[in-house]
C-alpha cells in the first residue's frame, strides 16, 4: 500500500550541495555584518581622535590664557608703581636747606622702588610675548613643561622684585612727606603722621599679604586641566580628592542599570583600542578613559 522512499546518491550530493551553499552564504552574511562592524568602529575612534585632539588644544589655549592674564595684571602693576615713584621722584619741592642724608636716602629709595618694578613688569612683558607665541596646536613641548623650564624662573624674578617693590613705595611715602614738610613749622606732626600710615600699611602687607599669597603664588606649577575641572596641590590631596570622587561614583553605580555598565564598559575598550589605530593615548585620552568596573 506504501512505497519506501530510498534517496538514491544523486539526490544526496544535491542536499549537500544546497546546505553547503547556504552555510556559505549565512558565513558571508556574517563576515559582512563583522566587516561593517569593523568600519564603524574605525570611524568611531577616528572621532574620538579628532575630539580628543580639539580637548587638547582648547587646554593647552586655557592655559596659555590663564597664564597671559596673571602676566597681564603684574605687568601693569609693576609699570603704575614704577611710574609712581618716579613722578614723586620728579616732581617733589626739594628745599633748599634740606638734611644731606635724608635726601640721599629719598633718592635712592625712590630709585630702587623704580628699579625693581621695571625688572617685574619687563620679565612680566616679555614672559607674555613669549607664551602668546606657544603653538597650541601642535604643541611639540607641553605647556606644562614650558612654562616649568623657560618661564617658572622668570616669573618668580618679577613676582619677589614686585614683593619687595611695594614695601620700599610705602617708604619712599613717608620720605615724600619729611622732604616736602622740611620747612614747615609741623615738620615733625605731619610727616609722623604720614610715616605711621606708611608703617601700618607695611606691616598689614608683610604680616598678611605678603605672608599668604607671595609663597603660594611661588609654588611649582601642579594643576591638570580637564573639561571644566581642575586639580591642584600636592599628590596627597589629588589622591583624597580621587578617592572622594570614586567613592561617590561607587554610590551610583549601585543604582544604574545593568545596561548602563555595559555601555560604559564598550565605551572604555573602545577608547584604549583607539590607541591601536593612532599610537599611544594622549594625555586627554588617558583623562578621558572610564575606569573598569
Amino acid at each position: 500500500c506504501c512505497t519506501i522512499y530510498r534517496p538514491t546518491k544523486f539526490n544526496l550530493v544535491f542536499v549537500l550541495t544546497i546546505l553547503k551553499m547556504i552555510g556559505f552564504a549565512a558565513a558571508g552574511m556574517e563576515m559582512a555584518d563583522m566587516a561593517w562592524e569593523v568600519k564603524c568602529r574605525e570611524e568611531d575612534m577616528k572621532q574620538r581622535a579628532l575630539e580628543n585632539e580639539r580637548h587638547a588644544i582648547d587646554d593647552a589655549r586655557r592655559s596659555v590664557d590663564e597664564k597671559a592674564e596673571q602676566l597681564k595684571v603684574l605687568a601693569n602693576q609693576s609699570a603704575l608703581f614704577a611710574g609712581f615713584s618716579m613722578v614723586v621722584l620728579v616732581e617733589s619741592n626739594i628745599p633748599d636747606g634740606i638734611d644731606g642724608i635724608l635726601l640721599t636716602i629719598f633718592g635712592g629709595t625712590t630709585a630702587c622702588v623704580i628699579a625693581l618694578m621695571l625688572v617685574s613688569s619687563l620679565n612680566a612683558t616679555y614672559m607674555l610675548v613669549a607664551i602668546l607665541r606657544y603653538d597650541c596646536v601642535n604643541r611639540d613641548v607641553p605647556f606644562d613643561a614650558f612654562w616649568r623650564k623657560r618661564c617658572e624662573p622668570d616669573w618668580k624674578l618679577a613676582l619677589r622684585a614686585f614683593s619687595l617693590g611695594v614695601p620700599l613705595f610705602m617708604v619712599v611715602v613717608a620720605l615724600v612727606a619729611w622732604v616736602t614738610f622740611w620747612d614747615s613749622d609741623s615738620l615733625i606732626i605731619s610727616a609722623s603722621v604720614v610715616t605711621a600710615i606708611a608703617l601700618m600699611v607695611t606691616i598689614f602687607w608683610f604680616g598678611s599679604t605678603h605672608r599668604k599669597w607671595t609663597g603660594f603664588l611661588m609654588m611649582n606649577e601642579a594643576r591638570v586641566l580637564t573639561r571644566g575641572m581642575s586639580f591642584a596641590g600636592s599628590p596627597s590631596s589629588r589622591h583624597s580628592i580621587q578617592s572622594t570622587t570614586r567613592n561617590a561614583e561607587q554610590k551610583d553605580k549601585r543604582s544604574e542599570d545593568g545596561s548602563q555598565d555595559e555601555e560604559h564598559s564598550i565605551a572604555g575598550d573602545s577608547l584604549n583600542i583607539s590607541s591601536l589605530a593612532i599610537g599611544d593615548l594622549t594625555a586627554s585620552e588617558k583623562k578621558m578613559t572610564i575606569p573598569k568596573r
